[in-house]
């Protein structure tokens, strides 16, 4: 079956939807899918689901372009490479 037309989504679920479409930058037939997928039990179940998880989202854009910038110069010198590894 190619296409599927569902109705009556409540205003929970189209929450979820639409969320997960934002939070993985998917369409919103995409995470339809996945959710419907997880829900059958066609995914992400025995741990083995290629989701890394959302502990960190509350994270996601907190730096300030000095914070950035300041990171990334005190990274510096770990992402120098070592020549002598490559002989």
């Amino acid at each position: 079956m190619k296409q599927l037309s569902l109705r009556g989504f409540d205003p929970d679920l189209e929450k979820r939807i639409r969320d997960l479409a934002r939070k993985e930058g998917i369409s919103l037939n995409q995470a339809s899918l996945r959710l419907l997928r997880k829900g059958a039990g066609m995914e992400g179940t025995g741990g083995a689901s290629q989701t890394v998880g959302d502990s960190l989202d509350h994270l996601i854009g907190t730096w300030s372009p000095e914070d950035s910038d300041a990171f990334l110069e005190s990274i510096e010198p770990v992402e120098q490479i070592d020549p002598s590894f490559w002989k």
